[in-house]
C-alpha cells in the first residue's frame, strides 16, 4: 500500500513536472485515501483493489475528511487529488474511477476567505501552473497577499532589492507611502523557493515577480488564475486576490488586533477605512451565534 503514493509522487515530479509543494500535497492525499479504504474495507489495499472503489466509498472518505474540519474548497481540492491518483493507478486496468461531484457552496452574503480556503486556493492556482517555477511564484504571491495583507499592485511592484528577506518587508503603497509589514516564516520560505527556481535573474531594481517570458508579472495574470481556481473549488465570485487582503485584516481583527495597528499594517490613510472590518467581524460572530443556536432568530 505504501508504495503506491510514493510511485504516484514520482510520476507527478518526473512526468508531470509538478512543483514540490503539489507533489507533497497529492502524495499525502493518496496516503489518506488508502489508509481510509483499508479501515473502511477491513482489508489491505493494492492497485487491483482500487478498481472496486465506488462513488459511495469516495463520499464516505470525503465525509470523514469533512468531519476533521475540511472546508468546501479544501474538500473540492481533495476530491480533485483523489481523482488524479485513481486515474493514474487504474490507467492500465481498463477501469474508470467513479465520478463524483464536488461539494456545493451556499450562495449568500460574501464572507472573507477562511484560512483553509485561502491555502486551498493558493494550492489550486499553483497546481495549475505550466511550469514548476511558475507554481512556486504563484504560491508565493498568494501567500504574500493573505499572510501580509498586501494589495496585488504592491506585490507586483516589489523590486528584487528586497532580497535577502528578513522578518519584515518594506512596501510602497498608495501615494508612495512606505510601510513595514511582518513577514511570516512560511511566506519567506515560499518567496525564497520561487527565487531559487525562477530562470530569470532576480537582482537590483528588476521586479521580484516575473512573468512567463521574463517581464514583470501582471496583476491580470494572477487575477485570471485565481478566477479559474475558484471556479474549480466552488468558491464565490468575490474570492479575488483583493479578498485575500480583506481576509488578512478580518482574521487579525478577530484575533484581537488593535485598529490602529491594523491601519498601519494595511497602509490605510484614515482609520475610517480600517473600521469597515469591525462590521465584517461582527457579521462573522453573528454567523457563529446562529449556527450554534438554530432558534436564535425566533421568538418565544
Amino acid at each position: 500500500m505504501t508504495d503506491l503514493p510514493a510511485a504516484y509522487a514520482q510520476h507527478l515530479a518526473r512526468d508531470r513536472r509538478r512543483s514540490v509543494h503539489t507533489v507533497r500535497a497529492y502524495q499525502a492525499t493518496a496516503e489518506r485515501l488508502l489508509g481510509f479504504l483499508q479501515a473502511h474495507w477491513g482489508e489491505a489495499v493494492d492497485a487491483a483493489a482500487l478498481g472496486k472503489v465506488s462513488a459511495a466509498d469516495l463520499r464516505a472518505f470525503l465525509a470523514a475528511r469533512r468531519a476533521e474540519g475540511l472546508g468546501n474548497a479544501s474538500a473540492a481540492r481533495e476530491l480533485s487529488a483523489v481523482r488524479g491518483f485513481l486515474a493514474w493507478a487504474l490507467k492500465d486496468s481498463g477501469v474508470e474511477a467513479p465520478r463524483l461531484r464536488g461539494p456545493r457552496v451556499k450562495k449568500g452574503v460574501p464572507r472573507p476567505v477562511s484560512p483553509a480556503d485561502a491555502v486551498a486556493l493558493a494550492e489550486e492556482v499553483a497546481d495549475d501552473a505550466a511550469q514548476p517555477w511558475i507554481a512556486a511564484r504563484d504560491w508565493a504571491v498568494l501567500l504574500l497577499l493573505y499572510g501580509a495583507g498586501l494589495r496585488i499592485g504592491e506585490a507586483m511592484a516589489l523590486p528584487a532589492r528586497v532580497l535577502p528577506l528578513g522578518e519584515t518587508l518594506s512596501v510602497i503603497g498608495k501615494r508612495d507611502k512606505t510601510r513595514v509589514v511582518p513577514l511570516l516564516p512560511a511566506i519567506r520560505t515560499a518567496i525564497e523557493a520561487y527565487v531559487a527556481a525562477t530562470p530569470w535573474p532576480v537582482r537590483g531594481d528588476a521586479p521580484l515577480f516575473r512573468g512567463a517570458k521574463g517581464g514583470p508579472l501582471a496583476a491580470a495574470v494572477v487575477r485570471r488564475s485565481v478566477r479559474a481556481a475558484r471556479g474549480r473549488l466552488g468558491l464565490g465570485e468575490r474570492t479575488t486576490p483583493h479578498a485575500l487582503r480583506h481576509s488578512f485584516a478580518t482574521h487579525l481583527l478577530g484575533r484581537g488586533a488593535d485598529l490602529r495597528a491594523l491601519q498601519e499594517l494595511l497602509g490605510h490613510a484614515s482609520l475610517g477605512s480600517t473600521q469597515i472590518y469591525t462590521a465584517v467581524d461582527a457579521a462573522l460572530l453573528m454567523d457563529v451565534y446562529r449556527n450554534a443556536h438554530p432558534r436564535a432568530g425566533s421568538r418565544g
